[in-house]
């Protein structure tokens, strides 16, 4: 065996020494086994073209990208198409033995495309960059200084919103649980809970979704017929059922998914932010702002108009920015806003000063939240300078729907240690904080906010005077909170105040209201036609009264007709 083995081997040696010899010679004897054949009649290009057009429907309709060059994800769509043509061809060709001319030509046309792309945008990033645009940047927003206690009205302590995002996930649970049947077994809520107004009132709102791709091929012909809708003042949670189901939203899996139906109708759109808004007449719409770059080629991208998208029929309308429906609330993104008012804080003096001296560099807080001014939706978040973290030179407000932005120079303590201010005082409890709104309280600048325990239940309201931070005011309800408040804070009262006007009344009628658990009384009296609102812990004199009792009330008038109690002597 071992001598069989030899002879073969050394028949292999000879033969390569011999192939090896006629080579070294000249002669090409063994020529067409080196070379590949040649085929230019374009059969790899045709396949290959296919396949990259097939590549390239099946990526734009799952990722979605915007064929538009201001945006990355063009030349990312760009790159997908070069790619694949250039593998499949030389996949086909290196199965079929041949060089296919054509595939050739192509493939350097795609390269040549691609690399002038990306070399194109590279060049418009770098112009459009804050390195050469600081100034704009800067000027992106235009920021006002404003007059709190004149732009932002006392509130009606029986409107101040203490429902969260995630207290209000938590509620529309609740009620969905409630409800049961099919409901609970088909369908989940969507997690996004936008604020908006209705008639002048803030809500948090959001559709259902179906709870899984099974559930959504069952129910998707009879589409989401119902939302939740929380008031944020009261707490009071509804299943809101639709006359006309909803057919399109983030849920859906195909066509109608929101997202890939606007990108099917309007591909070159830059799409920033898509909310879920009611119209007055309880109708469900989603509401898309579509962005456009304002710094030479790609850079500052703001908002140019706005789509409105009937969430049952798809349809989809276009408005310019400045002439939007009355009803709706949020056109500019809160992230772009958040994101102007960097730009505004630390390139005002240039960008070199931004890293090098920081004159007068000021940026936003970290936490944001949302105000319910009439019949707009406000962004707020402090202003502090760069140098400084415990405390705020002041802060804005930015209208969602018009972009109006007002800067208020108020000395103030940081959010974030307003809310460990306001844990510390229950600290034996373990409570948390929700995020600081902003409130007009005694016409000052005051932080309000909720106290949760373990299981997100909202246990406790604290009050906090924005320059006086370290006096923290709590209460089980609000009306034993402002009470609270204001007994900590009775230096700073302003006596002239319209929320705090203290007046002579003689009771006419008077009723005891219980409302979510709380008591409140309802009277009126006999020198005006105002109806009066108070908790029942602003006074135990309230409790035994009748008609004819003589009254100082202190508080302050409601634009609906009522007015607001904060104190009470007999």
């Amino acid at each position: 065996m071992k001598i069989f083995i030899n002879r073969i081997l050394s028949s292999i040696k000879d033969e390569f020494e011999k192939t090896s010899q006629q080579n070294e010679y000249g002669e090409k004897i063994f020529e067409f086994n080196q070379k590949k054949k040649v085929r230019t009649n374009g059969s790899v290009f045709i396949q290959s073209l296919i396949f990259m057009l097939i590549v390239s429907a099946l990526f734009f309709y799952i990722s979605l990208p915007i064929i538009n060059y201001a945006h990355i994800s063009f030349y990312f769509f760009l790159g997908v198409i070069t790619l694949s043509f250039i593998g499949f061809s030389s996949f086909l060709e290196n199965v079929k033995n041949v060089n296919d001319k054509t595939s050739k030509a192509f493939r350097k046309i795609l390269i040549s495309i691609l690399g002038a792309s990306l070399i194109f945008y590279g060049f418009a990033f770098l112009i459009s960059s804050q390195v050469f645009n600081a100034k704009r940047y800067s000027n992106l927003i235009d920021k006002q200084e404003g007059i709190f206690k004149d732009d932002v009205k006392p509130i009606n302590f029986n409107q101040i919103p203490v429902v969260d995002k995630t207290t209000a996930e938590r509620l529309g649970s609740r009620k969905l649980g409630e409800i049961g049947g099919d409901l609970v077994s088909q369908y989940d809520i969507d997690p996004t809970y936008p604020q908006i107004n209705i008639k002048g009132k803030p809500y948090r709102v959001t559709p259902l979704t179906y709870s899984g791709l099974v559930k959504w091929f069952v129910n998707q012909s009879k589409g989401l017929g119902y939302y939740i809708s929380v008031d944020m003042a009261s707490q009071d949670t509804k299943l809101v059922k639709l006359e006309k189901p909803i057919f399109y939203s983030f849920s859906d899996k195909l066509n109608r998914n929101i997202k890939r139906h606007i990108r099917l109708k309007r591909p070159t759109y830059i799409i920033g932010e898509i909310n879920f808004e009611i119209d007055d007449e309880g109708n469900p719409f989603w509401v898309a702002s579509v962005l456009k770059p304002t710094i030479n080629l790609v850079g500052g991208m703001d908002v140019n108009k706005v789509l409105i998208i009937d969430a049952n029929s798809g349809e989809i309308k276009e408005h310019d920015k400045k002439d939007v429906p009355a009803w709706i609330d949020r056109v500019y993104p809160a992230e772009m806003i958040e994101e102007q008012l960097v730009f505004n804080g630390v390139y005002k003096k240039g960008f070199i000063n931004r890293y090098i001296k920081q004159t007068g560099v000021t940026k936003p807080t970290k936490g944001y939240n949302y105000l319910s001014i009439g019949e707009d939706i406000y962004f707020y978040t402090g202003i502090t300078s760069v140098l400084s973290d415990k405390s705020n030179i002041g802060f804005v407000l930015v209208n969602m729907r018009t972009k109006e932005t007002k800067f208020y120079p108020v000395s103030s303590a940081e959010e974030f240690s307003v809310m460990e201010s306001a844990r510390g005082s229950v600290q034996e409890k373990g409570y948390t904080s929700t995020f600081p709104i902003l409130i007009n309280l005694n016409n000052r600048p005051t932080y309000f906010m909720s106290l949760k325990d373990g299981a997100e239940l909202t246990k406790l309201f604290a009050l906090i005077d924005a320059q006086k931070y370290q006096n923290v005011a709590v209460g089980s309800d609000i009306n034993e909170t402002v009470k609270n408040y204001n007994k900590l804070n009775a230096d700073l009262i302003d006596p002239n105040a319209e929320n705090n006007s203290s007046v002579e009344r003689t009771i006419k009628e008077i009723k005891a209201v219980n409302i979510e658990g709380n008591t409140f009384f309802y009277f009126t009296t006999k020198e005006d036609n105002l109806i009066y609102i108070a908790g029942v812990s602003i006074s135990n004199d309230l409790i035994f009264a009748k008609e004819n009792d003589k009254f100082k009330i202190s508080g302050y008038k409601n634009d609906d007709g009522t007015f607001n109690v904060t104190g009470v002597k007999k």
